[in-house]
């Protein structure tokens, strides 16, 4: 019987369902528990899904936000040095995602699942990565080496926890529905993990004291500077490490025990292990899949940029020395604070609209920031406007990869198994548009003529980090929408889709239904 008769034969009732057979006098071979309920996903199950998404966000806003800077005043590298970690490991980390993807995807299944074992043995091992690279070594000539060892040895390890954690959305629920609401819990958490990654490390380190100097021509700073506040300011961000590196683990365990993941996939039974390189050209070879993730560069690396560069704009340009950590912790607030506004928004107006009015929110605070004259309370109000469309940028992409696989399905319904790698090149894309932007941004700094330690700027370096954190991110979004205006999957396709996989997935069990019968049918 075909698929899709099966589905329509079924849903019409030509087909005896189990109950009709039953009173015709045949026994009926028990039913698995899948096949006998639909259970919904839970509240609590939605909860600890979502608190497995908060160490890639706390640590990732940590580094986002401080690495450069640590690496400048703390760690007193070179700016060029700097920038080569910032790209390299960066560049690294996104190499290594499609990598991973495609050995998630041949992982055989386990009792426990095919990615909770690549989430549960990557966990320690990266924490201890992740304290190593706040540490300052006690050597000169291979200090550049110690941080671009544990940089990427981090990013590779965080990406076997990540990778699978993103595809394992799809394992949770077959209703998209529930995926939907199951990613909205996600965000929520996610950038409620980039508020207590920025509240950690910004308030810990905030109470150490930056030895600086008043004069841009300092040659000999980083050995003039105090000694025992440079080992203050070293011991903060060992602390805020240790801590970040704790709530890692904790959130783990709580996804390891919360959450039961589903070998629910259509098109099992027709399921073939593919090479990487089919694999990956069926997963490129999407057109709907291309457009989104190239949409989302743009706007993703507009993001990274501003994240990449504002404290030291705030800092520097706008003179708040003592209160960027402040600053950047309300973003983080404001952006908490609004996710569920942008779950209603695109529920009820659609996932393309809220783009557009999400996306472009920021814009006019990014001009803004950069156009009035220096004011604290200026920049809290900048700060909690442009929260809101930071929680947009952080909610829509997770939110519409799903459509963009279901999708996928649909068109190819005997090639399944490919969510890995559907996430893991979404991610290395924004992993590449993060490498770039801090590479990018830190060698711009450099040939500025940024000096390290002091606490004044010249012009020049002031006029680089106000084009970083507005002029570019402006620029790189408006490319990105113009990218998205071609982005084919409307309410109206994705609600094709969603009846369709529901076909197949019916007409399915309804063949295991007829397997299971047909040894129990007597004569």
């Amino acid at each position: 019987m075909a698929r899709g008769e099966g589905a329509e034969q079924f849903s019409s009732g030509l087909l005896p369902t189990a109950k009709t057979l039953s009173q015709d006098g045949i026994k009926i071979a028990k039913l698995s528990p899948q096949q006998e309920r639909k259970r919904a996903l839970t509240v609590w199950s939605k909860v600890c899904f979502a608190i497995g998404g908060a160490p890639y966000q706390i640590t990732g806003t940590a580094l986002g936000f401080f690495l450069q800077i640590f690496l400048l005043d703390v760690a007193l590298l070179d700016p060029l040095n700097a920038s080569v970690i910032l790209f390299v490991g960066r560049a690294w980390d996104a190499v290594t995602d499609p990598t991973v993807g495609f050995l998630v995807s041949r992982t055989p299944w386990t009792r426990h699942g095919r990615m909770m074992p690549w989430i549960l043995v990557s966990t320690i091992p990266a924490v201890l990565c992740y304290f190593m690279i706040w540490v300052v070594p006690p050597i000169e000539q291979g200090k550049m080496m110690w941080y671009l060892l544990f940089y990427c040895l981090f990013q590779t390890l965080q990406t076997c926890f990540h990778v699978p954690y993103s595809a394992l959305t799809m394992f949770i629920s077959t209703k998209q529905s529930e995926r939907d609401s199951a990613t909205a819990y996600r965000m929520t958490i996610e950038v409620l993990g980039t508020v207590i990654g920025t509240a950690v490390q910004g308030q810990i380190v905030g109470m150490a004291v930056t030895p600086c100097t008043n004069s841009t021509n300092s040659s000999n700073h980083s050995v003039q500077g105090n000694n025992s506040q440079i080992f203050n300011e070293r011991r903060a961000y060992m602390i805020a490490s240790g801590v970040i590196s704790l709530i890692y683990v904790l959130c783990a365990v709580v996804l390891f025990f919360g959450v039961r993941e589903e070998n629910n996939r259509v098109g099992l039974k027709a399921q073939k292990h593919v090479s990487f390189r089919t694999g990956l050209r069926l997963v490129i070879g999407h057109g709907p899949y291309v457009k989104l993730v190239l949409a989302f560069l743009f706007t993703s690396l507009a993001f990274m940029l501003l994240e990449g560069n504002f404290a030291l704009f705030i800092k520097y340009t706008l003179g708040f020395r003592e209160d960027f950590q402040n600053i950047l912790l309300v973003i983080m607030l404001s952006a908490t604070i609004t996710i569920p506004m942008w779950q209603w928004f695109l529920c009820r107006f659609g996932k393309k609209t809220a783009v557009y009015i999400g996306i472009t929110w920021a814009v006019p605070f990014m001009i803004l920031v950069v156009c009035v004259e220096s004011n604290l309370i200026v920049s809290y109000i900048v700060s909690i406007a442009a929260g809101a469309s930071v929680a947009a940028a952080f909610l829509l992409p997770w939110s519409m990869l799903p459509d963009v696989v279901d999708d996928f399905k649909v068109q190819n319904p005997t090639s399944q198994g490919h969510e890995a790698i559907f996430y893991s090149f979404y991610v290395f894309f924004t992993k590449f548009a993060s490498g770039v932007s801090l590479g990018v941004s830190t060698l711009s700094l450099s040939f500025a003529g940024y000096v390290t330690g002091v606490c004044v700027q010249s012009d020049s370096v002031n006029l680089t980090l106000k084009v970083l954190v507005s002029a570019a991110p402006v620029l790189l979004i408006a490319l990105g929408l113009l990218i998205f205006k071609t982005y084919p999957i409307d309410e109206e396709r994705r609600q094709y889709n969603n009846k369709q996989l529901q076909m197949l997935l019916r007409s399915e069990e309804l063949e295991s239904e007829m397997e299971a019968l047909k040894p129990d049918i007597t004569a």
